[in-house]
């Protein structure tokens, strides 16, 4: 596929990368050209012309990783880590910052977070109006107790006032996060996205509500995340089935999004539901304060931990790119077509024996580990970071096959 008004005029040809772009069916060595900061061609041999040529050959060329679940709101909100170290070592060019701000900071959140970073930062509005404010190492006060916390013309009108960023309405449920107001934040929430059109990320924490309760409310384009959270409140019932409310959620168009963070990621919950035929929709990482620190590290991370269960290479980064642009309704990002803009994300695809853990302390050893090559926003090379909790685990560099 070339732009026959940018043919010969390339800016940068990235050169015999595998390139795995979900939206448009591509999984095949080629060379992708960038001219003006967009998707010129997608071919093998590209002429190169006057362009600056990188050869990735044995690498995988993907679109832009999107971070649907990150807490980035950095030095205003406890939780929140600095968007750009994240970015930068996950090769990462959408973060999107999940309830960290409500409608009462969400303004400082776009003032000085946003417009700063380098990387695309997008945001679920927290139906809470001060967001998450109470949570860091040791701390765990509730934002969604209230009901009067939760007004849901604040919610609605700070959304209508910021649709170029706000892609969503957040809520957190369960145990002390909603305490005894329950499903009543849920329907809150509920109401604020109804009104704005726009799909809700909701949050499962313990009980109470179940899992079943909460899950049940969904509507078509609402995520779930947390999705493989450890009893108590799994996704799987006691005879280690999916349940069946679970399964009828997907069943109406309900997403469900890994979010790894500090406690919802369990092997057994995981292993039972890709045994049963239950991926995910979407990955991401849940980072924050104490997650960055691991398990759960980073986006490029829980992306290798889904790997090594069992998940084809395609699929894990499709539930990265394609799926979560889809899912906030952003389908220019996400994909390598022609005229799309150029995020790309160069990985490598290693030889590990990473021993990866999940948030209750339970192991299995992987093969292979996903590495950032390089990353390009509108076309730019951006800066990466080193991964000190990898580099000791990487064995040799796995050439990345194209399958047939």
């Amino acid at each position: 596929m070339t732009d026959s008004g940018t043919e010969g005029s390339f800016d940068l040809v990235l050169k015999g990368g595998r390139v795995i772009d979900e939206r448009n069916g591509v999984d095949a060595v080629l060379d992708v050209a960038v001219s003006n900061g967009r998707i010129a061609a997608l071919a093998k041999e590209l002429p190169a012309g006057g362009a600056a040529v990188r050869d990735v050959s044995g690498t995988i060329v993907a679109p832009g990783l999107i971070d649907i679940h990150a807490h980035v709101y950095h030095k205003a909100t406890s939780l929140s880590v600095d968007p750009d170290i994240v970015a930068r070592r996950s090769a990462i060019t959408t973060l999107v910052d999940a309830g960290s701000a409500g409608a009462g900071n969400y303004d400082g959140f776009r003032d000085y977070v946003m417009a700063r970073s380098p990387h695309r930062i997008l945001a679920f509005l927290n139906i809470s109006f001060p967001g998450i404010f109470g949570f860091d190492k040791g701390l765990f006060i509730g934002e969604a107790t209230l009901k009067e916390m939760l007004p849901v013309d604040r919610c609605v009108a700070k959304i209508e006032a910021n649709r170029d960023r706000i892609v969503g309405v957040k809520v957190r449920i369960g145990g002390p996060a909603t305490g005894d107001l329950g499903l009543g934040a849920l329907e809150l929430a509920l109401e604020a996205a109804e009104a704005t059109g726009l799909p809700l990320m909701t949050h499962i924490g313990g009980p109470p509500p179940s899992y079943a309760e909460v899950v049940s409310k969904l509507r078509p384009g609402d995520i779930l995340t947390h999705c493989y959270r450890p009893e108590p409140n799994s996704a799987i019932g006691p005879d280690g089935r999916v349940l069946a409310e679970v399964l009828a959620a997907r069943e109406r168009g309900v997403l469900f999004d890994i979010a790894h963070g500090m406690g919802a990621f369990g092997y057994e919950t995981a292993e039972a539901a890709l045994k049963s035929g239950f991926p995910p929709d979407l990955i991401s990482s849940d980072v924050h304060v104490i997650s960055i620190e691991g398990p759960g590290y980073d986006l490029l991370h829980t992306m290798s931990k889904l790997l090594n269960c069992g998940l084809p290479l395609p699929d894990v980064i499709g539930m990265s790119t394609s799926r979560p642009a889809l899912a906030m309704r952003r389908p220019d990002l996400g994909h390598l077509g022609l005229g799309a803009v150029a995020d790309i994300s160069v990985l490598s695809q290693v030889d590990s024996n990473f021993v990866f853990e999940d948030v209750v302390g339970v192991t299995r050893e992987g093969t292979t580990l996903l590495e950032p090559v390089a990353c390009y926003a509108g076309g730019e090379e951006m800066e990466l970071a080193p991964r000190p909790f990898e580099e000791p685990y990487i064995v040799s560099c796995a050439h990345a096959h194209v399958d047939h």
